[in-house]
């Protein structure tokens, strides 16, 4: 075997090489995308309300990644808040969907920050995959035949003119 030295060498070179040529995989594959059908779910509220996405077909659906342990998300609320209650009536659904926090947080949260529309539970946040995001706060906009019109990642006021013009395109 007086070939076994560079035989181990190339071998080593390939894998090397290989590693680095490879494409990076990410922690979350983007599902949910502008333009695309939104992947359906169903998952229960914080009071344990199911909710499936495909049932709202004919309503512009607002879903906000978020957690009350960020504190963007909680200076965003208010906005939220603002506009749930403006959109009441209409063909709209709002959501906030927890992520990477304990739903036992959410009472003590409740209390302190008004938060009216429903909050769902994704278990191991599932959600978060399906949808693709990267962080909190994050939102998606959804039109009545289901298809995700708009992505915002970052908090946002909800209720400026230009955000309640870009909602009402939709309804």
């Amino acid at each position: 075997m007086k070939y076994k030295g560079p035989v181990l060498v190339i071998l080593i070179a390939i894998g090397v090489a290989a590693l680095f040529l490879m494409p990076a995989k990410k922690v979350y594959e983007e599902v949910a995308a502008v333009g695309k059908p939104a992947p359906d779910f169903e998952y229960p509220d914080s009071n344990g309300k199911i909710w499936r996405l495909s049932d709202l077909r004919g309503k512009v659906v607002f879903i906000n990644f978020w957690a009350t342990w960020c504190a963007t998300c909680k200076s965003e609320m208010p906005y939220k808040e603002s506009l749930f209650q403006r959109m009441q009536g209409r063909p709209f659904q709002m959501f906030g969907i927890l992520f990477r926090d304990d739903p036992a947080n959410l009472a003590s949260y409740f209390r302190k920050q008004k938060v009216s529309p429903p909050t769902l539970l994704s278990p191991d946040n599932e959600a978060a995959r399906l949808f693709g995001i990267t962080g909190v706060p994050e939102t998606f906009i959804i039109d009545k035949e289901g298809i995700v019109r708009e992505k915002i990642v970052g908090p946002t006021v909800w209720d400026s003119p230009e955000k309640i013009a870009m909602i009402e395109k939709w309804l």
